[in-house]
């Protein structure tokens, strides 16, 4: 595989480390944003898990005999960014809950995108181990999204002020919508 590739990869690593330790600044915030005491608890869990993210990301820059600094995750900032601005908005408790989920969404989307990216340039460098590493935290971020789509469906509904079935809902940058008859 060529020097270029190789530097990508690097490349990738560093913006994601740098996304994950910028999340373990911003997760506490959205969590004490957070009415819904499941969704406080699912961010303070998220947070145990971006932790462990930093620790495999740390792995692997050793397995590379590089350093894991040196780039700024710019779409991360951005996001972090946008969240803070949503906090700020005084929403009401299940609505500011349904922003914070929205926008914890939109960095999970990023991160997965990321650690896909990078999963299939470790697989075409050949680096297995690395591989394992980056498949398991591309597991628990899909995992966290889904979490985060099902947490939307109970408060979006009481967001709108209805939990009465017949409403239209959505399921919170899922992508889906759909009626409940």
């Amino acid at each position: 595989m060529n020097k270029s590739m190789r530097q990508l990869y690097i490349d990738e690593l560093r913006d994601l480390y740098n996304a994950e330790t910028q999340l373990v600044k911003a997760l506490p915030k959205m969590a004490k944003a957070s009415s819904n005491s499941e969704l406080r608890q699912g961010f303070e869990e998220h947070l145990r898990q971006t932790s462990e993210h930093v620790s495999r990301l740390e792995q692997i820059f050793e397995m590379l005999d590089e350093k894991p600094t040196g780039k700024k995750c710019l779409g991360v900032d951005g996001l972090v960014k946008e969240a803070a601005e949503t906090m700020k908005e005084g929403y009401e408790d299940a609505v500011m809950d349904a922003a914070v989920i929205g926008a914890a969404q939109r960095i999970e989307h990023y991160e997965i995108a990321g650690y896909g990216m990078v999963r299939t340039l470790a697989q075409l460098l050949g680096e297995a181990e690395q591989v394992s590493l980056l498949d398991q935290t591309l597991e628990e971020e899909k995992q966290t999204d889904e979490k985060l789509t099902q947490l939307a469906e109970g408060i979006n509904r009481k967001a709108a002020g209805s939990s009465d079935v017949g409403v239209e809902e959505s399921t919170s940058n899922s992508g889906k919508a759909r009626r409940v008859a």
